[in-house]
């Protein structure tokens, strides 16, 4: 036999004979409410079918137990995986994610940003889009609620939470190992269409002047319009390739995206990058992106702690929620990369 269906919680307050305030409770902290109350909630939802408003029981809660999390791509394994360290983090500490993807456009950031503010979720985590999100929505947020950035953070903001790698650790450890290994390396640069891709451009030109090298960067400017990292680093090298500049030299790609764009163009020339084979040719990348060990040749790269970030950001998060009066000093935690040498350098 069919139960009964139940849409409101003053149905099933009539339905099993308790109070709506007694329910409402309930839902929000079993142990506000009696035991014998308790026990006749649970056989009464037993006998009808009821699924509980999952925002209704939260707004009006001091705390809604939800955390907010933008992040500016969908289509980025290595978001993906940041965010899936951020949600196991949450879970492990009691809290719901609610997510908003950017899609690399800063109108639809600030209206995340405000979509979190009316949710009334506890508080905030921001991958930030780029140089062109509009400061004050960061500035909004972190009036109206705590809040900490990851991965990469904005120069003219200030007194904001940050979680992220060392850039100048990373960077530098992935010059000095292919200047050893090879020539110099070339940095494959982007657009700066985000705060890392200067901060690791701003390292390997230190790490390259530290070790008594003239810095080479290409790549600054598109070649072909797209906003795809990989046909970046495509079009760049795939004109270079075809003019025959750099297909000896080292090259360190900003990220891994751009590295393989890279061994694409590598590839169309028949070139063959890494110290197993013939001539100096030497790509490598920054990140470890997902699929960089399932290239051809596997990619050198240097691995962001992904899991430790996520974890570490949260952590903030839920000391920032803990604290009763928040204090003004800014806390920045920033991971080591670390090596991951492989065949392509």
């Amino acid at each position: 036999m069919a139960k009964p269906e139940i849409h409101t919680m003053e149905e099933l307050s009539a339905a099993i004979g308790v109070s709506r305030p007694t329910l409402s409770r309930y839902f929000q902290d079993p142990s506000k409410v009696s035991k014998s109350s308790v026990e006749r909630i649970r056989r009464g939802l037993e006998q009808v079918e009821y699924i509980p408003n999952f925002f209704a029981t939260r707004m009006n809660r001091k705390k809604t137990g939800m955390i907010g999390v933008i992040i500016p791509y969908l289509n980025d394994l290595f978001f993906t995986r940041l965010l899936e360290s951020i949600e196991r983090a949450a879970m492990r500490a009691g809290y719901t994610v609610i997510t908003q993807c950017s899609h690399s456009d800063p109108e639809i950031e600030a209206r995340a940003a405000e979509t979190f503010l009316s949710m009334n979720v506890d508080g905030a985590v921001v991958a930030p889009l780029g140089n062109r999100s509009d400061l004050k929505v960061y500035e909004r947020l972190n009036a109206r609620l705590p809040f900490v950035l990851m991965d990469s953070r904005p120069a003219r903001l200030s007194g904001v939470d940050f979680v992220g790698t060392d850039h100048v650790q990373s960077t530098g450890l992935i010059t000095e190992y292919l200047s050893r290994v090879g020539a110099p390396p070339v940095f494959l640069a982007m657009p700066r269409v985000n705060f890392n891709a200067l901060e690791r451009e701003m390292a390997y030109i230190s790490k390259m002047e530290e070790l008594g090298f003239e810095p080479t960067i290409i790549g600054i400017e598109s070649l072909n319009g797209e906003g795809y990292f990989e046909a970046h680093g495509l079009a760049v090298l795939d004109d270079h390739f075809s003019k025959g500049n750099f297909i000896d030299a080292s090259i360190l790609c900003a990220n891994d995206r751009v590295a393989i764009g890279a061994l694409r163009a590598a590839a169309r020339h028949r070139l063959e990058p890494g110290a197993l084979h013939r001539g100096g040719l030497r790509i490598a990348g920054h990140d470890d992106y997902p699929l960089s060990e399932f290239m051809i040749p596997t990619l050198t790269t240097v691995a962001q702690n992904v899991q430790a970030i996520g974890q570490a950001a949260v952590d903030r998060l839920i000391e920032k929620l803990r604290v009763e009066k928040p204090h003004d000093n800014q806390a920045v935690q920033l991971m080591d990369g670390v090596l991951k040498v492989r065949d392509s350098a």
